[in-house]
């Protein structure tokens, strides 16, 4: 994964994002040589899974089901 501080992105955003969309690089954005975030390219979205169908649901029902699961667990300090 290549790597970009955060003032050169802020300078070359544009032919970074090309290089993202057209070359599906990745970039581990840092900030004072930290790692900070990273920006990668997007698939095409996919439908999400119907009811009944393999899994039996959806992404977006699988990522609430996983919410509830932490949030039941979650211990405050």
């Amino acid at each position: 994964m290549n790597e970009i501080g955060i003032r050169e992105l802020k300078a070359r955003a544009s032919e970074t994002l090309r290089s993202v969309r057209e070359r599906r690089r990745r970039y581990l954005i840092t900030y004072h040589g930290r790692p900070a975030g990273i920006l990668l390219p997007l698939d095409e979205p996919r439908p999400a899974q119907a009811p009944g169908a393999e899994g039996g649901t959806s992404n977006w029902d699988e990522l609430l089901r996983l919410g509830d699961m932490i949030g039941k667990r979650w211990r405050s300090k």
